[in-house]
C-alpha cells in the first residue's frame, strides 16, 4: 500500500511561493544578459555560461548541505547550522510554524536566493577569469560565507536575528556578500591588460537593457515573495521596490547628464539595479516616502562609488561592489532610520519596534554592527578561499595573457556569442576593398594572428578617418566657393 500525505496546507500561500520561486529564477538569465552586454564581444558568451553554471553550483550545494548549514531548525549556536537536513533529509514532513506551507517549498524558494547571489559574483570573472576554478570557488564560498550569514539573520537562532537586526530580503548575505566578495575576487585576478582596454565600451546595450528588465521583473518575486504570504505586505514591498528603483535611475541619469550632456541607457540600467538592490533589505521595513529618499541617496552613493575601483586599483569591471555592495549597505542603514513598526507588523505576525522614526534609536548601532560584520567576514573569508584555490595546480584563477587577448569565449568555451573571428576577417576584406572569402589559418596560440588583425584594423580605421576628413574638407571648400559666388 502506498504512502499518502495527510498534511494539508494553505494552497494560495503554496502557489504564491512557487510563483515567486519562478520569478526569482528569471533573475539568473537576466544577469547573464546584463553581464554579456557589458563585456566585449569576444568574452560575451563566457559570462552567460559562468552565470548559468553558477546557478547550477548553487542548486547542488543547497541540496547537499547548503540549506542545512544555513537554515537548519535544530541548530542552536547562532553562527551556522548543522547537518540535520543534509540532502533535504527531515525536510519533507515539516511545515511552517503556522502550518500554511511545507518547509520543502520554503527550502526551494531560498535556494533561488543562493543561485542569484552566486550568479552576481560570477561577473567578477569578466574577460580574464578561468571558469573551472571559479566554479570551485563558488562551491566553497557558498559553504563558508553565504550559509553562515544566512544563519545569522534568517535562522531563528542566528545572533543577528535574536539581536533584532532588520534585513528583509538579503542585504547582508545576498548584496554585501556578492558585492564585497566579487570585489575581492577581482582583486585576486588583477587588472586586465591596459593595451586591451583602449576605447573599451559595452558591446551590446540592448542586451544590457533586456537583462535589466528581466532582473526587475524577477526582483518583484525576490522582494515581494520574501514575506512568504500573499498579502498587503507583499504588495507594499513591491511598491517600495519600484519606487526606490525608479528614483535611483532618475538620480543616476541626472548625475551622468551633468558630465556628458547625454542620457545614458547604461547609466539608467545601473540606477535601476542599484535601486533594486537597496530595496532588497528595506522594501517591507521602511515607509514609502523613505523608499523615495532611499532611491535618491542610492543613486548618488552608487554612482560615485564606481570610482572606488580606480582609487584602490582593483579592476571591478562590472561595478559589482558599487551596485551591489554599496547599495546593500545603504539599504540596511536606511532600516535604522526609516524602519516603521507599523510597516514591519503589516503581516500581522512580526513585532519589532522599528527604527529612528519609531523612536527606536538603538537600531542604528545594531544595523551598523551587522553591516560591519557582514563586510569584514566576506572580505576575509573570500580572500582566504581565493588564496588557497589559486595555489592548487590547474586551478589558477586567472587566464593567461594570450587567452585574454584571444577572448574568454575562444579560450574557455570554444564557441562564440557572435562569430567573432569571422566578423574580424570580413572587416579586413571590406576595409581593403577585397570581397573574397579566403580564410587565413589561425595560429594555435591565437595571438600573432589577432595582433596582426588588430593592427590592420587600426590602420584601416585611421585611413578611413583620413579619407572622411579629406572628403569633409572638400565639401566645406565647395560650399564656401558657392557662398562666395
Amino acid at each position: 500500500m502506498g504512502a499518502v500525505w495527510s498534511e494539508t496546507y494553505d494552497n494560495a500561500t503554496v502557489a504564491f511561493i512557487i510563483i515567486c520561486t519562478a520569478l526569482v529564477f528569471i533573475m539568473v538569465p537576466g544577469l547573464g544578459f546584463l553581464y554579456s552586454g557589458l563585456a566585449r564581444r569576444k568574452s560575451a558568451l563566457s559570462l552567460i555560461w559562468a552565470v548559468l553554471m553558477a546557478c547550477s553550483v548553487g542548486m547542488v550545494q543547497w541540496y547537499f548541505w547548503g540549506y542545512s548549514l544555513a537554515l537548519s531548525t535544530t541548530a542552536n549556536n547562532g553562527f551556522i547550522g548543522n547537518m540535520d537536513s543534509f540532502g533535504f533529509r527531515n525536510v519533507y514532513g515539516k511545515s511552517s510554524d503556522d502550518k500554511t506551507y511545507p518547509e520543502f517549498v520554503f527550502a526551494v524558494y531560498q535556494n533561488m536566493f543562493l543561485c542569484v547571489t552566486l550568479a552576481i559574483i560570477a561577473g567578477a570573472t569578466a574577460e580574464r577569469g578561468r571558469l573551472l576554478p571559479h566554479m570551485v570557488f563558488l562551491w566553497f564560498w557558498a559553504t563558508l560565507v553565504y550559509c553562515p550569514i544566512v544563519c545569522w539573520i534568517w535562522s531563528g537562532e542566528g545572533w543577528a536575528a535574536k539581536w533584532g537586526v532588520l534585513d528583509y530580503a538579503g542585504g547582508g548575505p545576498v548584496e554585501i556578500g556578492s558585492g564585497v566578495s566579487g570585489f575581492v575576487y577581482s582583486w585576486f585576478l588583477g587588472r586586465r591588460k591596459e593595451k586591451l582596454l583602449i576605447n573599451f565600451r559595452p558591446h551590446n546595450v540592448s542586451l544590457i537593457t533586456l537583462g535589466t528588465a528581466l532582473l526587475w521583473f524577477g526582483w518583484l518575486g525576490f522582494n515581494g515573495g520574501s514575506c512568504l504570504i500573499p498579502s498587503m505586505k507583499a504588495m507594499y514591498a513591491i511598491m517600495g521596490t519600484n519606487l526606490t528603483a525608479a528614483v535611483a535611475a532618475m538620480t543616476w541619469c541626472l548625475l551622468d547628464y551633468r558630465l556628458e550632456k547625454k542620457w545614458s541607457t547604461v547609466g539608467m540600467c545601473s540606477g535601476f539595479i542599484s535601486g533594486l538592490v537597496a530595496a532588497t533589505p528595506s522594501s517591507s521595513i521602511i515607509t514609502l516616502y523613505g523608499s523615495v529618499i532611499l532611491g535618491i541617496v542610492t543613486g548618488v552613493v552608487c554612482n560615485f562609488s564606481t570610482g572606488l575601483k580606480y582609487l584602490v586599483g582593483v579592476d571591478d569591471s562590472l561595478d559589482i561592489l558599487a551596485e551591489h555592495g554599496m547599495a546593500g549597505i545603504v539599504g540596511l542603514f536606511f532600516n535604522a532610520l526609516f524602519g516603521a513598526d507599523w510597516v514591519i507588523g503589516m503581516d500581522g505576525v512580526t513585532d519589532h519596534p522599528g527604527g529612528f522614526i519609531s523612536h527606536n534609536y538603538k537600531q542604528i548601532y545594531k544595523q551598523i554592527a551587522y553591516i560591519a560584520a557582514c563586510t569584514g567576514y566576506c572580505f576575509v573569508v573570500t580572500a582566504i578561499i581565493c588564496f588557497f584555490i589559486d595555489k592548487i595546480p590547474g586551478l589558477q584563477l586567472r587566464a593567461s595573457e594570450a587567452a585574454e587577448a584571444a577572448g574568454m569565449d575562444e579560450d574557455q568555451i570554444g564557441e562564440f556569442a557572435y562569430d567573432y573571428v569571422e566578423v574580424r576577417r570580413d572587416f579586413l576584406s571590406w576595409g581593403n576593398g577585397e570581397h573574397d572569402h579566403n580564410i587565413t589559418r589561425v595560429d594555435d596560440d591565437h595571438i600573432s594572428n589577432h595582433q596582426h588583425i588588430d593592427a590592420q584594423m587600426d590602420q584601416d580605421t585611421a585611413e578611413s578617418d583620413n579619407n572622411n576628413n579629406n572628403h569633409l574638407t572638400s565639401e566645406k571648400l565647395s560650399q564656401n566657393e558657392k557662398l562666395s559666388v
